[in-house]
């Protein structure tokens, strides 16, 4: 009972064989999967920073048109009060408010 003969030889190199590519099976299917879970993982993420990010950039934005609409109104009723003032002035100067 020394060596072993060829045919078993070859069975164990068989079954060696197959039993890395089973691990190499199973170890490649689970990285695969913490890799799907991370990258979905970091892709909800993601979404909810750029949601976030989106919602202040609203925000921001009505505030400043709310702001600029208040003082477009308020230009606009000065520019309305500078023409009451030169009419004034105009039937004043060429004597239009005595018709």
């Amino acid at each position: 009972m020394g060596l072993m003969n060829d045919a078993q030889s070859w069975a164990m190199i068989g079954a060696f064989s197959a039993l890395m590519i089973g691990m190499l099976t199973v170890i490649s299917t689970r990285f695969v999967r913490v890799v799907r879970s991370e990258i979905g993982g970091l892709r909800n993420e993601m979404n909810g920073q750029i949601g976030g990010l989106r919602n202040e950039m609203n925000g921001q934005i009505s505030g400043l048109r709310n702001e600029m609409n208040a003082r477009f109104d308020a230009v606009g009723s000065r520019i309305d009060g500078l023409d009451r003032d030169v009419q004034a002035l105009v039937k004043r100067t060429f004597g239009l408010d005595r018709e």
